[in-house]
């Protein structure tokens, strides 16, 4: 077989191996393994072993040491966030910047996967002591700023439905354990006009945020900081109110006409 036959079947065979784990993941399923992944596409057992190994290696599938089973990357899923808010990542990305360098911490762009936060931008003030950022990860939404002001409009039924087959153990010392408890947290926001959370995603952090809407008013990403606990605690407060109005502004952006923050 010719190097480019060679090249492009390797090729088929990726692709299938992704298709199948997009399968897996409309239904909410804990992932494939080799094995499963063999069976399912017909492959023989080695060369969906190789063809994995490469996908991880570039971060497309994600693969979880105590299981085995593979699901699609976390890479993967900020490319297709890329994709497909293009127009929200031009716009945002100016405006995430200043807000790191006025507020002197992390500042991050994200939008509802499922249950989960994904991050599609994150900019750095270049600070030595910073919370963690990754473009690509994923964080629970119950617990997390950014979470917390994208389910701004979701009423106490529709975050059941949400959190229906989510793990609500608090990560941290002063998470929500209860669908209820989120929805109290849910409606302060609201009527605050951004999120706070103290600790919630784990000890020593906090984080404010603000969503982002768009022209029907539909929000549908959250910027926000975070930073320890010690070195911003004071600036919380007027943080969260800078984020909201920078929120608003992207918001305008992208043609939504609701009344800006003064």
């Amino acid at each position: 077989m010719s190097a480019s036959r060679t090249e492009a079947t390797s090729l088929r065979r990726g692709l299938a191996v992704l298709f199948a784990l997009e399968d897996v993941d409309e239904r909410d399923e804990r992932g494939l393994g080799v094995t499963q992944l063999a069976t399912t596409l017909g492959y023989d057992k080695s060369q969906v072993s190789r063809t994995l190994r490469v996908l991880h290696e570039h971060g497309l599938v994600d693969r979880d040491a105590g299981t085995r089973a593979y699901r699609l990357g976390s890479r993967l899923l900020a490319m297709a966030g890329r994709s497909s808010h293009a127009a929200l990542l031009g716009a945002a990305d100016p405006l995430l910047k200043r807000l790191a360098r006025e507020l002197g911490e992390r500042t991050h762009l994200s939008v509802l996967h499922g249950s989960e936060v994904l991050t599609l931008l994150s900019e750095s003030p270049r600070r030595t002591v910073e919370t963690t950022g990754w473009v690509g990860r994923t964080v629970p939404v119950h617990c997390t700023s950014a979470g917390r002001a994208l389910l701004f409009d979701h009423g106490r039924a529709e975050l059941a439905a949400l959190l229906e087959d989510a793990d609500l153990h608090p990560l941290g010392p002063n998470g929500p354990a209860t669908v209820d408890e989120l929805h109290r947290r849910v409606v302060a926001a609201r009527e605050r006009g951004f999120a706070l959370v103290d600790e919630e995603f784990e000890p020593s952090l906090i984080a404010a945020a603000a969503p982002v809407r768009d022209l029907g008013g539909r929000i549908v990403a959250a910027l926000n900081v975070s930073a320890p606990k010690f070195r911003f605690a004071d600036q919380i407060e007027a943080a969260g109110a800078e984020i909201r109005r920078t929120a608003d502004r992207l918001s305008g952006q992208l043609g939504w006409r609701g009344e800006e923050t003064p």
